[in-house]
């Protein structure tokens, strides 16, 4: 049984914290919104381009996590039972790849289209690794997060490499994973995400 909010000592709470403040549902909220806000000319295309990606991005797998939560299919919304994650990953991946068929509908920028792009890429690599082993989807997202940002709003991203460090910390913190699944996370989300939004941009 968790302790309470009070008897839980600082550093847990720290944890749970940064645990929730940058969880990947977070994260993939706001990368695709801050792609939109820096392509966009004019408050249509954000509207356009930005609400098609949050949709497709966020809205729905995150309503999908929701639901699977209060059906009691799954433990909780960070899905931290390894061989639960498949369904919810496997509907997200759906989503998001109806998302990218849209937004090359609308031709969207290169650059949005690419952030969108990764999150599909390193959504799959995070998908197949917990068919087997439970790497963590946190420090993946976080890392892919920070990989992407360095490139697309230029070299001020690098202050959120810290946030990486300490998103891995809160996940070991909290005996949610070891450092190995951090490090395998870290390892996969940020290379896999700067190739990508490299390569497309």
């Amino acid at each position: 049984m968790r302790a309470s909010r009070e008897e839980q000592p600082a550093g847990a709470r720290a944890a749970r914290l940064l645990t929730e403040a940058l969880a990947p549902t977070v994260l993939v909220t706001a990368l695709p919104l801050i792609a939109a806000a820096r392509v966009s000319r004019s408050a249509g295309q954000f509207l356009l381009w930005g609400g098609i990606a949050l949709t497709f991005c966020a809205v729905i797998p995150i309503g999908v996590l929701v639901h699977g939560v209060r059906r009691g299919r799954l433990t909780d919304r960070h899905v931290g039972d390894r061989t639960q994650r498949a369904r919810p990953l496997s509907i997200g991946l759906a989503s998001v790849a109806a998302g990218l068929l849209l937004l090359a509908a609308v031709r969207a920028p290169a650059e949005l289209f690419a952030v969108i792009v990764v999150v599909f890429v390193v959504g799959a690599a995070c998908a197949l690794v917990n068919h087997w082993w439970k790497l963590s989807i946190h420090a993946a997202v976080v890392a892919a997060t920070v990989a992407v940002l360095v490139p697309l709003v230029g070299p001020v991203a690098h202050l959120g490499w810290p946030l990486v460090a300490a998103v891995g910390w809160s996940r070991v913190r909290l005996r949610d994973h070891t450092w190995p699944q951090v490090l395998a996370g870290v390892a996969l989300g940020g290379p896999l995400a700067a190739g990508t939004f490299l390569a497309l941009a």
